[in-house]
């Protein structure tokens, strides 16, 4: 293993059609000049973004100082009885820092390891935050830009719980966010126990070894130098102009398929260690690659194939439009395996994604079509005045199609492909059969990930039922992620929003709405803008399943998948990543 990372592109088909590109970049010292910070790579179009993101190539050097602080952070927590870490951040600032505690701690994610993320607006899974000791609990606020609704939220209603439970809650905050942002001014001004200004240089989904990956980690116990140390091992390979970089050979391997039409990039857990680790590469994935109606999206699947081959649906059985990528040594069905530590893993992956989009032809550190979502979601929040609403904020021109048992059918714009359903069952296949040959099927549950863990089983049932790639997100934490792509890339997905009735709201200090009214705002926001962007001159497909009973809904929605067919069979046409 060459200097703690490997890429092994196992299938043969695959190779040789990568060894052009890895030619390509390795003749245009794609490499070195990426580790200088060369901000031309990708076309005077993208330099001037280019020219302010590429600070994380060194940040295994540049966040150094930052050790020995945090450590000192910690000690003094712990010398005052706090030692419960909660981290509310979306996207960068939260999916990082849960891979290296789940990692490091050898725990699972949503199981017991010393780190509470919130990366959501669901009630539920912030009351339950909420309801952790409090007397032992420091709130880490973690947003690059300072303004992010959920993260601001958070705050809100921990500082106000702190304070109603006799705690300071200025000295349970520590706040990570750019220079010169308004959460950094809040903090100084309201005397926050720590505030650490990150590089503003790096973009959030390349953020992993910055402030906003190691301060969360690091308070929990994680020894975030060696780290930092593991990704040190790796760069100066990693800066090789050298057929054996494996930053360049994975970056050739996905633009090589990706040219012959496998535009999805399966991965698979094979045995890696690294827990999470497909939800982190998944978020850099989509985010940098998938705008201009192009880009790779990536589809994060269940264990090990050859632990058990239906475990995975969707890699031993990938298909023509995609890449079988095993995280971990290569097993039965993998196209190229990956191989290393954590922090040499984070690097590789982040330089490599960097050069496919230069093979690509794309800007990898814009997100042109995030913003979209973001505003339609503040339209209805304005609408919604004081939030009042049956189902959180439901509003009266969002009334159901039709309602089967404990779920509600909607659908969102234009749902002339939906017809008249009568059942989910009807719903769910309208759905299937207007994704076009080689689409994809993404859902998108907006729900507690905690308590609702379970929903996510419908990923696999509907993969196997239809033989489409499909991908599952929480929301709104997909919209920090995968949202980009499902604008901005390929043209080609179908989805299938889930939301669900709220028991017990909660309010959030000085706003106007509650978090049920700003979760549903969120998805019947990114519904609109998904529906109202054309596919072909067709409006994208988006049935919206709200469920009056949780528990029940998710019943009745394994049933109906389980009942849902994909008419003919995907053909085998012989490209490239097959």
């Amino acid at each position: 293993m060459s200097g703690g990372v490997e890429v092994d592109i196992v299938d043969s088909g695959l190779s040789d059609a990568a060894d052009a590109l890895v030619e390509k970049l390795v003749g245009d010292a794609a490499a070195s000049k990426l580790s200088a910070g060369d901000a031309t790579l990708w076309g005077p179009d993208a330099e001037p973004e280019a020219s302010k993101r590429l600070a994380w190539v060194t940040l295994h050097e540049t966040s150094r100082p930052l050790v020995d602080e945090l450590t000192a952070l910690r000690r003094e927590l712990h010398d005052d009885g706090v030692d419960r870490v909660v981290l509310a951040g979306m996207g960068g600032s939260s999916l990082a820092p849960e891979v290296i505690c789940a990692t490091r701690s050898g725990g699972a994610i949503g199981g017991e390891f010393p780190l509470v993320v919130l990366d959501t607006t669901d009630p539920m899974q912030v009351s339950d935050a909420l309801a952790g000791d409090l007397s032992r609990t420091v709130l880490v606020v973690s947003s690059k830009s300072g303004g992010t609704v959920e993260t601001d939220s958070q705050r809100r209603v921990f500082a106000e719980v702190f304070e109603a439970n006799g705690i300071d809650a200025a000295s349970r905050m520590v706040v990570v966010t750019d220079p010169g942002t308004k959460l950094a001014d809040l903090a100084r001004d309201q005397g926050y126990r720590k505030l650490i200004e990150a590089d503003p240089g790096v973009g959030g989904r390349y953020s992993a070894l910055t402030a906003f990956g190691l301060v969360p980690s690091a308070l929990t116990g994680v020894d975030v130098g060696a780290l930092l140390d593991e990704a040190a091992a790796v760069a100066p390979e990693l800066a090789r102009d050298s057929a054996d970089n494996p930053a360049i050979r994975l970056a050739a391997a996905m633009a090589a398929a990706h040219g012959a039409g496998a535009e999805k990039v399966v991965l698979a857990d094979t045995g890696s260690g690294l827990v999470g680790f497909g939800n982190w590469a998944e978020q850099l994935i989509a985010e940098s690659t998938g705008k201009q109606g192009t880009g790779l999206l990536p589809v994060v699947v269940e264990g090990s194939p050859d632990a058990d081959p239906g475990s995975a649906p969707g890699f031993g059985d990938h298909g023509s439009d995609a890449t079988a990528v095993a995280v971990g040594p290569a097993e039965s069905g993998a196209q190229v395996s990956v191989t290393g530590t954590l922090g040499g893993q984070f690097l590789l992956w982040e330089h490599a994604v960097a050069l496919a989009g230069r093979l690509l032809g794309i800007n990898p550190f814009d997100q042109p079509d995030v913003e979209s979502a973001k505003q339609a979601t503040r339209d209805l929040l304005a609408a919604a005045g004081d939030g009042s609403g049956g189902d959180g904020g439901a509003a009266a021109d969002d009334a159901p199609i039709a309602t089967d048992g404990p779920v509600e059918i909607r659908a969102a714009g234009d749902a002339s492909w939906l017809g008249t359903p009568d059942t989910v069952i009807d719903a769910i296949q309208a759905l299937v059969d207007a994704a076009p040959d080689h689409g994809y099927i993404a859902i998108q549950a907006y729900l507690d990930r905690l308590d609702d863990a379970s929903f996510a089983t419908l990923r696999p049932e509907l993969a196997k039922a239809t033989g489409l790639q499909t991908t599952f997100g929480w929301g709104p934490r997909f919209l920090h992620s995968t949202g980009q792509y499902h604008k901005g890339g390929h043209q080609n997905g179908v989805f299938l929003q889930i939301t669900g009735s709220v028991a017990d709201d909660l309010a959030i200090p000085g706003q106007p709405f509650t978090f049920g009214t700003l979760e549903h705002a969120q998805a019947r926001g990114d519904a609109g803008v998904l529906a109202a962007a054309k596919n072909g001159g067709t409006p994208r497909p988006v049935l919206r399943l709200h469920l009056a009973d949780r528990a029940a809904g998710l019943v009745a929605l394994a049933n109906a998948v389980r009942e849902t067919k994909r008419s003919g069979a995907r053909p085998d046409d012989g490209v490239v990543g097959r």
